[in-house]
């Protein structure tokens, strides 16, 4: 017997709702309920509206601690897996101090130890300069806060993010390193385009939840009074004693932002496993 097109379809789009993660389909249940709230309540719309200014600064302040997380965590992972034991040793020094440091500790560190240190060490290699007039005394205060949490961010995710390109690196055969340098490659090159490309392939799903981490994580930048969304949201609810309706919206715009990411990482993975497969 014969199956219609028709019922061939159907039971296709059967089999896809069928894989349709249930909780995914609660969690749009509960965003449609919540921005029906937003829209139709108006103190909603109010705690919305002030909390949202802050999305800008969460996004950026992300982007740019993961971008240099990511380059200071390549780097790193490359001196892991020196052929020089020096580098081995003190890299992995740095790589287990920062890992074994609370984040919220690394942030209080950076923001009130170190930015004043490197201020009073310029200070010091530019006295020839300032007793000259040739250059103004600096002062602690010229170091904004935003820029001390994003440094602290990508000292505390540069350390993990190593580990990510460690390995991923050790994940390449060595026999395609060994074949690159029987050919006349140097250890650099064999690295740059043989074993690198391979790795960053393996390592793409794993950074992307890094950064899902690195968004939540960057929330910890309110505590220096960063005008993120954690901030304006307790500046508000702190001045109005909303606090349910201020951090449901809050909440509501961090799982916005993660969980989306979270889906687009989860679809990349599949991508590369299909892709492996396909090889």
């Amino acid at each position: 017997m014969k199956t219609k097109p028709n019922q061939v379809h159907s039971s296709l789009n059967l089999g896809g709702l069928a894989r349709f993660p249930y909780w995914l389909l609660a969690l749009l249940l509960l965003a449609v309920l919540f921005l029906w709230s937003v829209v139709s309540d108006g103190n909603y719309r109010i705690i919305f509206k002030a909390v949202t200014q802050g999305i800008w600064t969460t996004i950026y302040v992300s982007l740019i601690a993961y971008f240099l997380a990511t380059l200071m965590g390549l780097l790193v992972g490359l001196l892991r897996v020196s052929r020089w034991r020096v580098l081995r040793e003190s890299s992995s020094f740095y790589v287990e101090i920062v890992r074994g440091v609370p984040m919220l500790v690394i942030l209080y560190y950076i923001a009130f130890v170190g930015a004043p240190t490197l201020i009073s060490a310029l200070n010091w290699l530019g006295t020839p300069l300032i007793s000259r007039g040739w250059m103004e005394l600096l002062s602690v205060r010229q170091i904004d806060f935003t820029v001390r949490g994003i440094l602290a961010l990508t000292i505390g995710y540069s350390a993990f993010i190593s580990e990510i390109f460690r390995a991923g690196i050790e994940s390449v055969a060595k026999g395609q390193r060994e074949a690159a340098l029987s050919i006349g490659m140097t250890e650099w090159q064999a690295m740059r385009y043989v074993v690198l490309p391979q790795a960053i392939r393996n390592v793409l799903p794993p950074l992307g939840n890094e950064f899902v981490a690195m968004i939540k994580s960057s929330s910890l930048v309110s505590i220096l009074g960063v005008q993120d969304i954690t901030q304006l949201g307790k500046v508000y609810s702190a001045s109005t004693f909303k606090f349910f309706e201020t951090y449901n919206v809050v909440a509501f715009l961090y799982l916005v932002m993660t969980i989306g990411l979270s889906l687009l990482v989860s679809a990349l993975e599949r991508h590369l496993g299909k892709h492996k497969g396909n090889e």
